[in-house]
């Protein structure tokens, strides 16, 4: 097992390092290469949009570009690969902590009240970026500020990042990690050069769970399903392969498409995901049930079904807000889980 050295965030999960501590990275070479071709050119741009699916590595790529341009200050001297970070620079662990001051990772922060995380990337994070670029750069280097995803921006965060992508600092470098770029604002992803990363292949998802200590399926078929499952995201291959992703997207799968609501089975699956100590298999069935409704719309759009396409994006849409709600107010985890089931059981019968 690893060493954990990043602080904890709101995905964290155990036994998987934090993207700020993995020094390991597998897949998307062509885009680690264009990077580090830009910055050797000394043609980086200011602000970058790395755009893909959840978990096949965007933040890790992000840290890995920050370690690059903090390892070779001189852009003329820099390598024509990006830099492999080792783990046991003071560098490297000096990022992974957050405590390098060219460095600034922002992401949602802690709740108080609750001891979770906030829901959103909130206004008074962004204001950091003010005073981080007020200081005075380290070394003369270059700074850098992911924002994580930054698709949890709210809207006055969002409009302050735009402040500060609109006048830019020299040898400051933005990288906003987004999973849904439509959900940004156009003026913020006019602002960046798109980076776009691709789902895993097979060999690279399995090399990767490898690498942290998780053991994929031994046989070649399950592997593959696996892979198909996942999407070649290797933080759903952890979800469905640790955290039991595999059996709740299949029970949640079983009863709302049946004829008839199964009320025990309801109840067992509601039961299974809402517990206290069940955050984790509570987002997966949200986002299962987020996924089931998105592909359902996109398959209606596909057909000519306008009306069901409208109807599943509009369901989509009011339970991603039931969804923030329950986690802002803390509301019984259970009873949205139920109400969930049942709703979308109703919605799949018409």
């Amino acid at each position: 097992m690893f060493e954990r050295i990043a602080p904890e965030q709101h995905d964290t999960l155990d036994g998987i390092p934090e993207p700020a501590e993995n020094a390991r990275f597998y897949g998307h070479g062509e885009a680690a290469g264009m990077l580090a071709a830009a910055y050797r050119s000394g043609k980086l741009p200011h602000a970058l949009l790395f755009v893909g699916p959840l978990g096949v590595g965007k933040a890790t790529l992000a840290f890995h570009l920050a370690y690059h341009l903090l390892k070779f200050p001189r852009h003329e001297l820099a390598p024509v690969e990006l830099a492999t970070p080792d783990p046991d620079s003071a560098l490297f662990r000096q990022i992974a902590i957050g405590a390098h001051p060219s460095v600034l990772h922002l992401t949602r922060p802690q709740n108080e009240k609750t001891k979770g995380f906030k829901t959103v990337v909130t206004v008074d994070e962004i204001r950091r970026v003010s005073r981080f670029l007020s200081m005075t750069s380290h070394d003369g280097g270059y700074r850098v500020v992911i924002v994580d995803p930054a698709d949890d921006m709210n809207v006055s965060a969002a409009n302050a990042l735009l402040k500060n992508l609109e006048e830019p600092p020299s040898r400051t470098v933005f990288i906003l990690i987004s999973h849904s770029p439509g959900a940004l604002l156009p003026t913020i992803r006019s602002r960046c050069q798109t980076v776009r990363l691709s789902p895993l292949s097979q060999g690279d998802l399995i090399a990767a769970l490898s690498t942290f200590d998780v053991q994929p399926p031994a046989d070649e078929p399950s592997r593959q399903a696996l892979a198909e499952r996942a999407g070649g995201s290797v933080r759903m291959a952890v979800l469905l392969t640790q955290y039991g992703g595999l059996e709740i997207a299949e029970a949640t799968d079983a009863i709302v498409r049946a004829s008839k609501l199964d009320i025990p089975g309801a109840h067992r699956l509601a039961d299974a995901v809402s517990g206290r100590d069940r955050a984790i298999q509570f987002d997966i069935f949200n986002r299962h049930l987020l996924d089931l409704l998105a592909d359902a719309a996109s398959t209606a759009a596909l057909k000519g079904d306008a009306a069901s396409a409208d109807r599943y994006s509009q369901d989509w849409q009011e339970i991603r807000v039931a969804v923030e709600e329950t986690e802002t107010y803390n509301l019984d985890r259970k009873q949205h889980a139920l109400n969930m089931i049942v709703r979308l059981q109703d919605t799949f019968r018409m």
